[in-house]
């Protein structure tokens, strides 16, 4: 790949922007064009995309189009789909993609590009079928009436955002709980509502020595037999690969996934579990299918309509260009209140990188500060300095056309508002002057569902993988390793070894007078 900075459209983005698209005005662009809207809003699979409430226009576009050519974003692409090595510095492949791939038919040129991993999406197919089939166990159980999900990142924020969000799909008779934090306060808090006889615990760790969820795992085995819980192997499962460790556990029931999965990107493997019992198995499959059908838009559809390139294009220009550090994410759906934190992890984990693939140092900007809250509630927290504040702060409202609830008015007044609020922060208002000042210009993206369905969110989530994709691959950064969570790991277990001893030797000043508070 070569590095966005050393390419002629970079120099040609920056040039432009100096030359007067840095005041590009909303305002003035949709006087001048009437046909904006037509011009910078596209379908993707089960996704609406409205971008034309942004600071672009097509000759900047075109460059950034340019930009993507130069940077080999579609070769970059491909040889993810082909199971290269692209991620170089842990020295694996790169195919969450495969887990939600139909199998290979007997003929199929369609999917020519993948027939040499036939051996991995067999096996993806076989454990699939096994998790689902153990699914439907559950769901038929009746004696379990909660199921506990024990993860920690991508094994807790990808199952309880998408569980969440497809409540209204979800079974009957079960309640589903997540806990992944290492306070224990979470923990007992939830064990509170549970009886040992109806509850089963899944323990999400590919290792499973991830030290918050086996810490965990541990203190809810021993409250499940303290409280007479006498058969571990029936309520008790295991999402990892180390089986050994999972038996020693007293788990019998486990369900592997490959280390080609980074764990942000792991809800469509066996971490899925939780949503696969909640939705059902067909509702499952039909997630899969809609991720598949954004996969399939980003790896075969033209740069200039391909939405998960546009959107990483979009997201190089505000940060690079414009220098905006964040972006708010605005999911108008009250069930996707996890959406925000779960993009938090995809794209920050993903992108928070100082450093190029092959370790130099970065010259420019990466990943922006994800953050958000699902309107209208955010309108009466943080929309006050969207609207006046003096940062710029680009948005991304989620919107669903149409609601699962029968409440008169409801549907109707949530959606005038996610209309009205991208409008004002675009129009703003100047008549008023003074406190009553709204600067406008301010730019949103709009993103819109039909219905929120299995097969909608399965496509959401894919476009904003492939979407992070794109911009690490513009930066010239790997996205998928995540090296900077080790370092804290290393040292929390020297400190917990110190606040038990009470030693601060060669300890920092501000940690030793901690230690010795706590």
């Amino acid at each position: 790949m070569t590095r966005c900075d050393q390419t002629p459209a970079w120099a040609a983005l920056q040039a432009a922007f100096d030359a007067g698209a840095n005041r590009f005005d909303l305002r003035t662009a949709f006087g001048a064009d009437a046909q904006r809207f037509e011009r910078f809003s596209q379908s993707a699979p089960h996704v609406f995309a409205d971008l034309s409430k942004n600071l672009l226009d097509a000759d900047t576009e075109a460059l950034l189009m340019d930009l993507a050519r130069q940077c080999s974003v579609q070769e970059h692409r491909d040889a993810m789909f082909a199971g290269d090595t692209v991620n170089n510095t842990e020295n694996r492949a790169v195919m969450h993609w495969l887990l939600r791939n139909p199998p290979l038919a007997p003929v199929n040129s369609a999917q020519a590009a993948i027939k040499n991993l036939a051996p991995e999406l067999s096996q993806v197919h076989a454990t699939l079928d096994a998790m689902l089939a153990y699914a439907q166990t559950v769901r038929d159980d009746t004696s379990i009436t909660d199921v506990v999900n024990i993860g920690i990142g991508g094994s807790d924020l990808g199952p309880q955002m998408a569980v969440l969000a497809l409540e209204a799909f979800a079974t009957t008779g079960k309640r589903f709980h997540f806990v992944s934090n290492v306070d224990g306060h979470e923990l007992d808090a939830t064990l509170k509502r549970l009886k040992p006889a109806s509850t089963l615990f899944l323990i999400a760790s590919k290792t499973f020595t991830t030290i918050e969820t086996m810490t965990n795992a541990h203190s809810a085995k021993a409250w499940f037999t303290a409280q007479g819980g006498t058969d571990t192997a029936r309520h008790f499962a295991a999402l990892t690969t180390n089986v050994a460790a999972a038996n020693a556990f007293g788990i019998s029931t486990t369900f592997g996934f490959w280390d080609w999965v980074g764990g942000r990107y792991s809800v469509w493997s066996a971490i899925g579990l939780p949503l696969a019992i909640a939705i059902g198995p067909q509702g499952f499959r039909e997630f899969l299918a809609g991720a598949h059908a954004m996969d399939e838009h980003f790896r075969t559809a033209p740069l200039e309509t391909n939405l998960p390139v546009r959107l990483g294009l979009l997201d190089v220009w505000y940060r690079n260009f414009h220098h905006f550090s964040s972006r708010s994410i605005a999911p108008y759906h009250s069930a996707m209140k996890r959406w925000p934190a779960y993009l938090q992890q995809l794209e920050m984990e993903s992108n928070g990188k100082q450093v190029d693939a092959d370790g130099n140092a970065l010259p420019y900007a990466t990943s922006p500060v994800l953050w958000g809250e699902p309107g209208t509630n955010g309108q009466h927290a943080f929309f006050q300095m969207l609207h006046q504040g003096t940062d710029v702060v680009p948005v991304e409202f989620v919107a669903v056309k149409k609601a699962r609830h029968l409440l008169e008015g409801h549907q109707t007044l949530l959606l005038a508002n996610v209309l009205a609020q991208a409008q004002a922060l675009m129009i703003g208002k100047a008549d008023a002057g003074g406190h009553r000042n709204f600067p406008g210009n301010r730019p949103s993206t709009f993103l819109l569902l039909d219905e929120l369905t299995p097969t909608s969110l399965g496509a959401l989530i894919a476009l904003q993988e492939h979407r992070v994709f794109v911009s690490g691959s513009i930066w010239g950064i790997n996205s998928f390793d995540q090296w900077g969570v080790e370092l804290g790991k290393v040292l929390a277990k020297d400190v917990q070894a110190r606040l038990s001893s009470g030693d601060v030797t060669g300890l920092d000043g501000s940690t030793a007078g901690l230690l010795a508070r706590l």
